[in-house]
């Protein structure tokens, strides 16, 4: 099936554009301590962390879910900054994508807004994005829809075809989906055989080159 010429395009941020996980990881590692819970492992937190705290946070901890989310933002506002490291390719791919008149960048995350706003600004790609939302910014987090229109306001775009939506899990090919993009899975491993169940993605590049390639 072919593509639709992008209009817009808007990329996940963790694990997408950077490379967070050791920094989720402990952050993660020290609430589940802290609450009773046995930490999950590095490979449990990249297979299991998808939602916002905010959505997942009340099934992992119940009762407890405002404190831990309080501990864990606590812990993982004292080091995500310098745990910060683009994916290859990631900053050349940028750079080339917003010196086009005709793109409109944006990011959508689950991270909370105000933090994934620093880090874009310590990156300095904030120069890059028309629009960085992150969890809580809108009414609901992905893969509602809710923030990528949020990511589209000022542009005269509605969610379609020709908005792009960039990520390496499957709620960023689910996110696509409830609005009605274009979803590009960008992973080092092609989709397995029923792995997105009724949301998989339009495509697969393993590299920014070769999502730099389609674009072109």
């Amino acid at each position: 099936m072919p593509l639709t010429a992008p209009k817009a395009i808007l990329f996940d941020w963790d694990n997408t554009l950077v490379d967070t996980w050791a920094v989720i990881h402990h952050a993660l590692a020290v609430t589940f301590e802290a609450f009773g819970r046995t930490p999950w492992t590095l490979e449990e937190t990249r297979q299991r962390v998808r939602a916002s705290a905010r959505d997942a946070f009340p099934e992992l901890f119940g009762d407890d879910t405002e404190a831990a989310t309080e501990l864990f933002y606590e812990t993982f506002a004292r080091d995500h900054l310098q745990g910060l490291a683009p994916r290859a390719g990631a900053p050349e791919a940028l750079a080339a994508l917003a010196a086009r008149d005709d793109l409109w960048l944006g990011v959508v995350s689950n991270k909370t807004g105000r933090y994934l706003r620093e880090e874009a600004e310590h990156l300095g790609w904030s120069r890059h994005f028309r629009r960085v939302v992150g969890a809580l910014d809108a009414v609901r987090d992905k893969p509602a829809p809710d923030p990528v229109v949020m990511a589209l306001a000022g542009s005269g775009l509605e969610p379609g075809p020709a908005v792009w939506f960039v990520g390496d899990t499957d709620i960023d090919m689910l996110c696509a989906r409830n609005a009605g993009c274009t979803g590009l899975l960008i992973r080092d491993e092609a989709p397995g055989e029923g792995e997105f169940g009724a949301a998989p993605p339009h495509r697969h590049v393993a590299t920014f080159e070769e999502l730099l390639g389609l674009i072109a």
